[in-house]
């Protein structure tokens, strides 16, 4: 399937369909900016720079329910979305576009897609669903033979272009496929492949992972304000400490507990919390919390009797 400056429809354009598409914007913003500069010092644009011109999305389409919805959604997103809304606005949107984001509910995914219109107009498209619990064998039962799908699994910090996300691929899925959904979920923060089988876990992990985080940030600093600190003081420092250590991880790819026993001394401060946390089983209950998420994401795809 030829992608050539792709219009992209997202379907159910919610929190994550906002956040994947000023993401994307951004990073256009961005390009192009560094593009006008890089043009000044030299004329020529390698092939490589013009593949990846062609893969750049040429425009959105988003959608949702209501008309109220489209309403706020066009203040949000300005002009350079257009937005429709109901049954009418799925179908003309998905004809129009090139790519689908499928970004509703997982419960509502096999009702949106099997609307009158809906599969005839996704022939021979790239379909990208971010629906948690719905494989691509029930998404390519949905759709048509010849519909490309595409799983994601990203997560709500690509709105600031540090999402995190996990992609699958359909059998029949061809590279610039796969190379334009790479780019589109690279540029909101990291981006890797995994087998299906893997989602579940991923769901829970990087998908839900940012609110059990925000917890523990808030318990830090709460711990803060108790010994004195001012709120505003205590939540910058937490949330600059959690930063701070997932970056080092990251960047130098040292085992976190390496980076643990680095700040751990003697008889110090920081085993004494240490051993406060071991006495409250954090480690076991951080785990069962992604194990137990693991286990409600795999069921969100099934059919509700």
């Amino acid at each position: 399937m030829p992608l050539n400056r792709p219009t992209i429809c997202v379907l159910g354009c919610g929190t994550m369909g906002i956040a994947i598409i000023r993401g994307t914007l951004d990073s256009i913003a961005g390009a192009t900016s560094g593009q006008s500069d890089s043009s000044q010092s030299s004329q020529l644009v390698s092939e490589q720079e013009e593949q990846e011109d062609l893969l750049r999305p040429g425009g959105f389409i988003a959608c949702v329910s209501h008309k109220d919805s489209a309403a706020k959604l066009s203040k949000t997103l300005g002009d350079q979305v257009k937005v429709l809304h109901g049954a009418a606005g799925n179908v003309q949107g998905v004809s129009e576009a090139d790519v689908v984001l499928l970004c509703t509910k997982p419960q509502i995914a096999k009702a949106v897609l099997s609307a009158p219109g809906i599969r005839e107009a996704l022939k021979d498209k790239l379909l990208v669903s971010i629906c948690a619990g719905v494989t691509i064998e029930q998404l390519q039962s949905w759709t048509t033979p010849t519909t490309i799908v595409i799983r994601a699994m990203p997560n709500t910090p690509c709105k600031i272009r540090e999402g995190m996300t996990v992609l699958s691929c359909g059998p029949n899925t061809d590279i610039q496929s796969m190379a334009f959904t790479t780019k589109i979920f690279s540029t909101l923060g990291r981006c890797r492949t995994l087998d299906e089988k893997h989602l579940d876990a991923v769901t829970a992990l990087a998908g839900s992972g940012p609110a059990f985080a925000c917890v523990m940030l808030e318990a830090l600093a709460d711990g803060g304000v108790m010994m004195g600190l001012p709120r505003d003081v205590a939540t910058e420092l937490a949330a600059q400490v959690l930063q701070g250590a997932a970056r080092m991880v990251l960047t130098t790819g040292a085992h976190p507990a390496a980076i643990k026993d680095s700040v751990t001394t003697p008889g110090g401060c920081t085993i004494a919390g240490l051993l406060t946390m071991e006495d409250g089983r954090i480690r076991s209950t951080l785990a069962r919390t992604i194990q137990e998420a693991t286990t409600v994401a795999s069921t969100l795809g099934r059919d509700k009797k």
